[in-house]
């Protein structure tokens, strides 16, 4: 099971570290390695997000996922979308581009580098919005009661999570983007447009996705003349029909969280290389763990068994929105943002695990399988 889910990571990471060899020495290898670990440790709660929305899908679509999804988290965030933000920063072609990131590798980091109040600010506020949609939605589980009661009933009011990142972005772009910490002065106008386009993009995409979702649950139940049908289900008991424009939707809306995941780690990969290269290998690495991870808490029904892991999840969502927010001004190590979502992750498993042992639930899946069909 391990090998299998698991197995194409393996095996890129073996040819990634021996391409890196080749092509850069011993330094170049240990540089590739690191910038992994970066990754997989930045992004971890990504998975588990990632694994909530995935085991909706139907079987086809988890595959687009796993194949056509690692290659826009490959080649697009982490090779091509540097690039383009150096293209529209700095008013060049997108050939100009490609030769300032191969031939003028210190110019090629100081403008990506100047552009993160503008990506932090988008991703920040995309990220805050999951976050607060899950926090104000009333749950079957909750993990921290004493926030999660009084937040449910506070989430009856429509759009008070919109209200609530319009405040933080104004607050945001009036005193933190004032003094960025790139060097870049006053980015106020900048960090105001680029987090209006992150909750712009968050309404549509979750928007659609969650309309057509709704949609197909009601034609469900149409088909069995008002009593409400059961959706398909997979080997851990959780539905596992979405197709067609909703999947399509729920796709878009998974790239997206993933883009902005990813954020983070372009960023911090400056701090080890400006190497487009060997950032675009060593973080390549990492997302194919994490793809790697999803499928196996899908198939496993790890979110099944361990009911809090969604709840940790999203809560290292929003420490990630407000550090990115506070990165604008402040530098902050990307060790601090990978242990803040591992540690809210490790505590949500280890309050799953009490709660199992308590009511006699050993949170074992073995044995259990999903439609995910793919071995990446």
């Amino acid at each position: 099971m391990l090998l299998k889910t698991f197995g194409w990571s393996f095996a890129i990471t073996a040819a990634g570290l021996a391409l890196a060899g080749v092509l850069w020495g011993w330094q170049g290898l240990a540089i590739v390695g690191i910038l992994s670990i970066l990754e997989i440790s930045l992004s971890f709660d990504n998975a588990v997000i990632n694994a909530g929305i995935l085991r909706k899908m139907n079987a086809f679509w988890q595959t687009i996922f796993l194949t056509v999804g690692i290659l826009i988290a490959v080649f697009g965030m982490r090779l091509v979308f540097p690039v383009v933000i150096v293209a529209i920063t700095a008013k060049l072609g997108p050939i100009e581009a490609v030769n300032l990131a191969i031939n003028d590798k210190t110019r090629y980091e100081h403008l990506v580098t100047s552009a993160h109040p503008a990506i932090a600010a988008f991703g920040g506020i995309f990220l805050l919005m999951i976050f607060l949609d899950f926090i104000f939605e009333e749950r079957d589980y909750k993990w921290l009661s004493w926030i999660e009661k009084p937040m449910a009933k506070m989430g009856k009011l429509d759009m008070l999570s919109v209200i609530i990142a319009l405040v933080v972005l104004l607050v945001t772009s009036m005193t933190v983007a004032t003094a960025a910490a790139h060097g870049a002065g006053d980015k106020s106008a900048t960090v105001l447009l680029a987090g209006v386009a992150g909750l712009l993009t968050y309404l549509v995409v979750a928007g659609i996705s969650g309309y057509f979702e709704d949609k197909l649950e009601e034609d469900e139940d149409d088909e069995e003349d008002g009593q409400p049908a059961a959706p398909a289900r997979n080997g851990t008991g959780a539905a596992v029909g979405l197709a067609g424009k909703a999947a399509f939707f729920m796709f878009l809306y998974l790239e997206v969280i993933d883009a902005s995941f990813s954020f983070d780690g372009v960023i911090g990969a400056f701090a080890i290389t400006n190497d487009i290269f060997m950032m675009a290998l060593g973080l390549g690495i990492g997302a194919m763990y994490i793809r790697s991870l999803t499928v196996f808490l899908v198939r496993k029904g790890t979110l099944d068994d361990y009911v809090y892991l969604e709840h940790g999840a999203h809560y290292a969502i929003g420490a990630l929105a407000v550090i990115l927010l506070i990165t604008i001004k402040y530098e902050i190590n990307e060790v601090i943002t990978g242990l803040v979502g591992i540690v809210l992750i490790g505590l949500s498993f280890a309050s799953s695990v009490v709660r199992n042992r308590r009511e006699g639930k050993p949170g074992d899946s073995s044995g259990k399988s999903s439609e995910v069909t793919s071995g990446v």
